[in-house]
């Protein structure tokens, strides 16, 4: 396994891949698969629900050369496995074993429901397939999941694009009962029904597909700016990073009870999703923002509210190294987007005005939030969190409403 700018990457050789694949379409569980390529990354990392989705897929075989480049920097040979690679594969061999495969085609995307059924009865005329022309929601309607799980797909394929397509395959592939397989392909089928042409094979193990992509859509331009310089150019600012401490706001939100004159101050903190009994207070990288700016947006982002008074913001209150245990097998726990040697926080502390009822944790973080006595917070967060708890607790004690 291998990590580029924080997200997985299942570094499988082409017949490890296959075997895989072959293991998850014999079981009994429904699992996805994801192709992160350097524009998804990107993405990703002004997307956290994509980041997480990502994190948490069953495989993710590396898509385009990029990802290569940067693995050499952390010492991995990472192979390279498209999409459009895998889609004819699956399909020849759901035809040879009779399996049914659903496509949850893009409507407005450039094969219709149409063109892919005259391709695949052309191309896999033995295949069971049923082609679909959805939106780019994340959801599905009860008529249309019905006549999904009617229809008993084995493998399922989505081609809005990143991040629409992850995101409905997420939300979406264990309510179809007899799923095994689900894997977002973007334009995978453009392919298939000739309304693109795949670069030639040199072009492709050269990794020089994007080049051939911007022969013959200039108006790409942009995209593949981002995916071949921009990308690299974060790939080598995250290597150098790993010498640096992360700029953080650790976000303290109270609200009070009592007559008005014997107030008593309780704590929001929030149970994280990736260690589930490990409780601290919400916090998130300053991306260059001020305490406060960093601070509103975390609160924000983590609780989905913004029904709270800033009271004060304190700098550089504390500084640690990420815990030693941060190897292969622990990593994904303690990723963060840039991979830093630690984290120096400062604070903010604001009071809460709205009702319980307002805040809205986001599944991709946290499981559950809780309210707690001023006296009890350092009982009640993680072991590692309350030396810096301590410190926060001080700044909280010297405000004076």
């Amino acid at each position: 396994m291998a990590f580029v700018l924080g997200i997985k990457i299942s570094d499988y050789k082409t017949r490890e891949l296959d075997n895989k694949l072959e293991e998850f379409l014999n079981s009994n569980e429904s699992r996805y698969l994801v192709t992160p390529n350097p524009e998804m990354i990107l993405l990703a990392h002004k997307d956290e629900e994509l980041f997480y989705i990502l994190n948490k897929a069953d495989l993710a075989p590396a898509d385009g050369f990029g990802l290569r480049l940067a693995g050499f920097l952390e010492g991995k040979k990472i192979s390279i496995i498209s999409g459009s690679d895998l889609t004819p594969k699956l399909l020849a061999r759901a035809e040879k074993l009779k399996e049914k495969v659903f496509i949850a085609n893009w409507r407005d995307g450039l094969s219709k429901k149409f063109d892919l059924e005259l391709a695949l009865k052309e191309k896999y005329p033995e295949l069971i397939f049923l082609v679909l022309d959805l939106d780019r929601s994340p959801s599905l309607n009860p008529e249309i999941l019905a006549q999904i799980n009617n229809f008993s797909p084995k493998i399922m394929f989505s081609t809005s694009g990143s991040p629409y397509q992850e995101k409905f395959i997420f939300h979406n592939y264990k309510k179809i009962t007899s799923l095994r397989l689900a894997l977002p392909v973007g334009g995978s089928f453009d392919f298939i029904t000739e309304k693109l042409q795949r670069a030639p094979l040199t072009f492709r193990r050269l990794g020089l597909e994007w080049l051939w992509r911007l022969i013959l859509q200039p108006k790409r331009l942009k995209r593949i700016y981002r995916a071949v310089f921009v990308f690299s150019f974060k790939v080598l600012s995250a290597y150098l990073k790993h010498y640096f401490y992360r700029p953080n706001v650790a976000c303290l939100l109270y609200k009070k009870t009592g007559d008005g004159v014997n107030n008593e101050k309780f704590i929001l903190i929030v149970e994280r999703e990736d260690e589930p009994g490990h409780w601290q207070i919400p916090q998130g990288g300053t991306d260059g923002e001020s305490l406060a700016v960093a601070g509103r947006r975390e609160l924000n982002e983590e609780l989905n509210t913004d029904n709270f008074k800033i009271k004060a913001t304190y700098k550089n209150l504390f500084k640690y190294s990420f815990p030693p245990t941060v190897i292969e097998s622990d990593r994904l726990k303690f990723s963060y987007k840039f991979e830093y040697k630690g984290q120096k926080q400062g604070l903010l502390i604001a009071e809460f005005k709205g009702d319980d009822e307002e805040v809205k944790i986001n599944h991709w973080e946290h499981l559950n939030f809780k309210w707690v006595k001023e006296g009890d917070f350092l009982e009640v967060i993680n072991e590692r969190r309350k030396k810096s708890g301590k410190i926060f607790l001080e700044k909280l004690r010297l405000i004076k409403d």
